[in-house]
């Protein structure tokens, strides 16, 4: 059964429609489709949330020795300079990878013949 939103529709089932994408699911979905997921994506993801988590505490430890610490504002300019070139690098090449997929560099390679073509793929030297 397909539920519409409407002024009666109960707040706990608003809560649980989340919206992905343009795309809404319900909360079953949600549990449908992990339910429908294999060991090696549970341990994909059981790794991937162990790294985040070092990541989150290696960060605040690495934040929490430096309170106290000056910083130069020559230091403040090779930051955001530094941040600022890592960005365009990254838009970048991101804007190659799109343009060369959509102009069609990505295409597999393919041997195009023309109508006086032989069947011999040698090439003709101008001697023979």
């Amino acid at each position: 059964m397909k539920t519409t939103m409407n002024a009666g529709r109960p707040v706990r089932e608003f809560v649980r429609t989340l919206v992905l994408t343009g795309r809404t699911m319900t909360f079953d979905s949600v549990v449908a489709s992990m339910r429908s997921m294999g060991k090696g994506s549970w341990a994909i993801l059981a790794i991937l949330l162990i790294l985040f988590a070092a990541t989150v505490v290696i960060s605040y430890l690495g934040w929490m020795s430096a309170v106290g610490t000056n910083v130069p504002t020559a230091g403040y300019v090779a930051l955001v300079l530094g941040v600022i070139f890592s960005l365009a690098v990254g838009f970048g090449l991101m804007a190659l990878v799109f343009y060369s997929s959509r102009a069609g560099y990505d295409e597999p390679a393919r041997l195009v013949q023309t109508d006086d073509a032989s069947s011999d793929p040698r090439p003709k030297w101008p001697d023979q």
